[in-house]
């Protein structure tokens, strides 16, 4: 039932993807006699404000959000995993420094790191980035670091030390495949928060800027007409909704396959 569930979630958010691209207009052009237009036949998800097609903003506002979350991922997971592998292979002083720098930016509020820094940065997608890196990369390096720590211990790895392999043939081959099954499932929570993340940063007018559409920007937008025109904020949350409670539960199903194999002799 839950596969079943995600595999709808995601269909549906290809559909509207693929209905912004292949029906939507200009998510751009304005049609000022349109404005605030509630779905019809020119706009099946109606117009905003200025008489933009919603569909195609949505559809380009879905891709912007996925592509932001993507390079979040990229970023944090390769600056928390070697933090956490370094940590917990050499051990000693360097694991005490990495660490207790890890519990300083684990000692604030991630969201509001990222909020200070994209406030003092600028608006802007590369600030964003940047911002929700800030706070991601810490649980990257806490998970990597605990596995790392279960798993040098292992026979074959200690061979592999005595067989005089070189450190990073180790890490590559022994240490980072063996690891990988919680990596991915917290990748996939981690792509979840940095859209919910990137769209409260975009609400408040310090993420994402016109004329590029964002889920949390038409939120932001829509909140003003909500009375006159509901659809203006209704549409984006749902596909807000979508989008993380798919992500969600993709990493629930991920977690209980990978769970599974595990415990599989």
């Amino acid at each position: 039932m839950l596969i079943k569930s995600t595999a709808l979630i995601f269909a549906a958010l290809l559909i509207v993807f693929l209905a912004g691209v292949v029906l939507g207009a200009d998510p751009t052009a304005l049609h000022l006699q349109q404005m605030m237009q509630m779905p019809s036949a020119e706009f099946p998800l109606g117009a905003d404000e200025l008489g933009r097609d919603m569909l195609s903003r949505l559809s380009e506002g879905l891709l912007l959000s996925v592509s932001v979350a993507v390079i979040v991922l990229l970023l944090t997971s390769t600056i928390g995993i070697t933090v956490g592998v370094l940590s917990a292979w050499y051990g000693k002083w360097l694991d005490i420094i990495l660490m207790r720098i890890t519990d300083v930016f684990l000692s604030f509020p991630g969201i509001l790191i990222a909020i200070s820094f994209a406030a003092l940065a600028g608006p802007g997608i590369s600030n964003v980035v940047l911002a929700l890196g800030l706070m991601g990369w810490v649980t990257f390096a806490r998970l990597s670091r605990v596995q790392t720590l279960a798993i040098k211990e292992q026979d074959y790895v200690r061979s592999a030390q005595l067989s005089g392999v070189p450190t990073w043939r180790i890490i590559a081959l022994y240490i980072l495949p063996n690891i990988a099954a919680p990596l991915i499932v917290e990748g996939v929570f981690v792509m979840s928060g940095a859209i919910i993340a990137e769209a409260g940063l975009s609400f408040l007018g310090i993420g994402i800027q016109a004329p590029a559409a964002s889920l949390g920007s038409m939120l932001r937008e829509g909140a003003r007409y909500m009375l006159v025109a509901p659809h203006m904020v209704i549409v984006p949350g749902c596909v807000l909704m979508m989008v993380v409670l798919g992500l969600n539960l993709l990493g629930d199903n991920l977690r209980d396959y990978l769970d599974k194999r595990q415990k599989t002799p």
